[in-house]
């Protein structure tokens, strides 16, 4: 089914969104400027004035817009007292008290709220309230109902109903007026009311009402109180007490009498006397009471109770019994009434646990537990009996043989706990600490399960047994055996031996590695670390020393070894370091050897075989020693026998002999040749020297030549030159000073033709001399 739209309708619905579009506008179009509460006609005003509020807007907006204003009354900061569409107007008519207060108001268009700022309104002049009362007259316990009203007051009320000066009752109300049934004592009552009315910060009072006399018939039963015989008396005797009302309310059946002392009834008086046997505790007020209905009267009187005789007194002595002693329990009065009684006729009685022991003034007894408890004693004269304080008594026990203990493991060099306690003894007992004869502290001990501490040291173990303590409890002092504890001595030092010692341990050996400690007490644990903190091995033994064995050690067990050692000390100490160094093994040694001694001949035979080639090789050549065709330089050497040409040659020992510390001759070509042989070869050595000085060659050739060492054995034989030439021989012994010591020297000099053949040996060695040999030329030397 279609809905046919009608042209009007369309009409209406394109205003309605039109009309939306401009009043969202015209929202964006207006501001309210300033809100401002006038009160008229002023802000105080008296009692029942008319008052006006009015909320004044200043408000901005567009041409041609209607804003729709919203005014909000408020006082106290309470909720809104008015709220208007259109009414910038508050009224209070008939102005009250209660309207005081301070008011503020609000303008509200749409989305947009501003408040004015607080006004305080006064309002003065509280009405005078109103009492009225249903009657004047009545009788003493009657009712009268009173009512108090202030027309027209609003707010918080308290109402006040007083007699005189005395409130007889309030209550806070809403209300204007408040009635109540009060009850008036007997005589006249002068009745007004009063009321109060809270503003808040400030509680303002009324005036008070107008005053109502109110005539109250009083009830004739005031007791009368008669004490028999007087109101002072002596323990003992008989007191009576009586009360009285008039007698035409004592047939009342409504009244009602009693006697009481304190918060005591004692009685009902109403048709009885209360008659009692005084007692120095009885002194005091004594009250009558008569009621009737709500209604009571009362009379009190006093009375004086003098003792018959004093409380009596129990005594123990002496204060302080040790069981085994004697003590006297004693009872007796201080004072009494000499015209009542004489002394003897007080009679007393002492009980132990409320048990009687004896009907007597004193009881003496020999100490013991059965004589523990306590005690009180009792006083009785004529029909008074009287009770003493209690006292305890419990005869002191000496103080038994302490025992000396200590707490934990005792080590030396630190602190520990020494504790002394005996198993029987009266509190409190005193404890002293004793080292040999010396008192080295004490203590006070006040409970059966508290023990006496003492802290204390020792530095030998011997010394434990120096301790003892002693107690007392003002009894002889009792003694306690010598302590005995076990000590515990920290290890010392530990020394780490080596077995074999480093240097001859080698592959494959057992090497034992042995911890020691000068002192400490067993059982004491050993542990072994090698260099890289590794641990090896730990042992707990009974002696001061203990050992790790390292089988078959190799190359790589080589380094750094320590131990430790602890016992029951708790403090553990380290050795020193031992580094040793594992060697190679004996069979490795002899394979190394051999290897050796074989390269070793290998070397020699190879220079023997190389030395014996070149022998050969020199067999071969012309040799030296041989004769040869002279050269040009022979020649001139031949022609010129004058020539001084010298050849030297130096036969040196081993050890280094300085030749320049020789006394030798000058020359101008030298030279030094070692000749050294074996064992025996002297005659091959005097071959030598003979071939040599045959050899003009030898002696003339400037060139300088050098001879091997010759070692000889033998002493030298004569040289002489076999051909060509003739030599003289001169032997002479020299000494030479060589760094302190002396050198003989024996030469030999051969003499030819101005050409001169030195030959010298040492005698230092004559097993193996040395020889030097120098030749020289006549004119050469010095």
């Amino acid at each position: 089914m279609q809905v046919k739209i009608q042209p009007s309708l369309r009409m209406g619905t394109f205003l309605l969104l039109l009309f939306l579009i401009t009043s969202e506008e015209a929202h964006a179009d207006f501001i309210i400027k300033n809100v401002e509460l006038l009160i008229d006609p002023s802000s105080e005003v008296q009692r029942g004035t008319n008052v006006t509020l009015t909320c004044r807007a200043e408000i901005s907006y567009s041409q041609g817009s209607h804003p729709n204003y919203t005014y909000i009354f408020y006082k106290d900061y309470n909720k809104p007292l008015k709220t208007s569409a259109t009414d910038h107007l508050y009224l209070i008519t008939d102005s009250r008290v209660g309207h005081s207060g301070r008011y503020r108001c609000a303008v509200v268009i749409e989305k947009q709220n501003k408040e004015s700022s607080i006004k305080d309104l006064t309002v003065k002049g509280l009405q005078t309230p109103v009492l009225t009362v249903d009657k004047i007259r009545l009788t003493e316990g009657d009712d009268l109902t009173a009512t108090c009203s202030a027309e027209g007051e609003i707010g918080s009320l308290t109402f006040f109903f007083k007699n005189a000066s005395e409130e007889l009752y309030s209550e806070a109300t809403r209300e204007h007026r408040i009635e109540q049934k009060l009850s008036l004592p007997g005589g006249t009552g002068n009745l007004f009311c009063q009321y109060s009315i809270n503003l808040g910060s400030t509680i303002a009072f009324s005036d008070n009402s107008n005053l109502i006399k109110v005539n109250i018939q009083e009830l004739e039963i005031k007791p009368v109180i008669t004490v028999h015989p007087s109101t002072d008396v002596i323990e003992g005797d008989t007191i009576s007490f009586s009360c009285t009302v008039d007698m035409l309310q004592q047939q009342n059946s409504e009244l009602r009498i009693i006697l009481v002392r304190g918060p005591t009834t004692l009685t009902n008086m109403t048709k009885n006397e209360y008659s009692m046997h005084a007692k120095a505790n009885d002194s005091g007020e004594y009250e009558c009471i008569s009621q009737m209905g709500v209604i009571h009267k009362s009379s009190t009187v006093n009375i004086t109770v003098q003792e018959l005789f004093s409380v009596p007194v129990l005594s123990i002595s002496p204060a302080q019994v040790f069981e085994g002693e004697y003590f006297i329990v004693t009872c007796q009065v201080n004072s009494f009434a000499s015209e009542r009684i004489q002394r003897d006729e007080i009679k007393y009685s002492i009980f132990r646990d409320d048990a009687l022991l004896i009907r007597e003034g004193s009881y003496s007894v020999t100490a013991s537990k059965e004589t523990n408890g306590k005690y009180t004693c009792k006083a009785e004269a004529n029909v008074i009996s009287k009770k003493s304080w209690s006292l305890v008594f419990e005869a002191k026990v000496f103080v038994s043989k302490p025992k000396i203990t200590v707490d934990g493991p005792v080590i030396v060099g630190k602190p520990f706990r020494i504790y002394c306690h005996s198993d029987n003894g009266s509190l409190p007992i005193f404890y002293n600490l004793k080292r040999n004869h010396f008192n080295l502290n004490w203590t006070k001990v006040s409970s059966h399960h508290d023990e006496a501490s003492f802290l204390a040291t020792v530095s030998t173990p011997a010394e434990i047994s120096s301790y003892w303590c002693e107690a007392k409890n003002n009894g002889p002092p009792k003694m306690s055996e010598r302590l005995n504890a076990s000590v515990i001595v920290p290890v010392g030092k530990p020394l780490l031996t080596v077995l074999p010692v480093p240097g001859n341990i080698k592959e494959g050996d057992n090497i034992t590695l042995i911890c020691g400690i000068p002192k400490g007490s067993p059982p004491i644990s050993f542990r072994f670390y090698n260099s890289s903190n590794s641990h090896l091995h730990t042992a707990t033994v009974t002696s001061n020393l203990s050992a790790y064995i390292l089988t078959e050690v190799n190359r790589q067990h080589s380094g750094t070894y320590y131990c430790e050692a602890f016992n029951q000390a708790e403090e553990t100490s380290q050795s020193d370091p031992i580094t040793f160094k594992v060697g190679l093994a004996m069979w490795k040694k002899a394979l190394i050897a051999t290897f050796s001694m074989l390269l070793v001949a290998l070397l020699v035979l190879f220079f023997m075989m190389r030395y014996k080639a070149k022998q050969v090789r020199v067999k071969d050549k012309e040799s030296v020693w041989s004769e040869r065709p002279l050269d040009v330089a022979d020649q001139e050497i031949a022609g010129s026998p004058n020539e001084g040409d010298v050849e030297y040659t130096e036969v040196v020992h081993p050890q280094h002999l300085d030749p320049a510390r020789i006394l030798l001759r000058k020359g101008t070509d030298t030279v030094y040749s070692e000749l050294q042989t074996s064992q025996g070869a002297a005659e091959h050595l005097n071959h030598v020297l003979a071939t040599w000085l045959s050899n003009d060659r030898l002696l003339s050739n400037r060139t300088p030549r050098f001879f091997k060492w010759c070692s000889l054995q033998s002493k030298w034989a004569d040289v002489r030159r076999p051909t060509r030439r003739s030599y003289r021989s001169n032997e002479e012994e020299l000494q030479i000073q060589r760094g302190g010591a002396t050198d003989h020297i024996q030469r030999r000099s051969y003499t030819s033709r101005g050409e001169e053949l030195h030959v010298s040996f040492t005698s230092m060695d004559i097993e193996a001399p040395h020889i030097f040999v120098h030749a020289s030329s006549k004119s050469d030397h010095t």
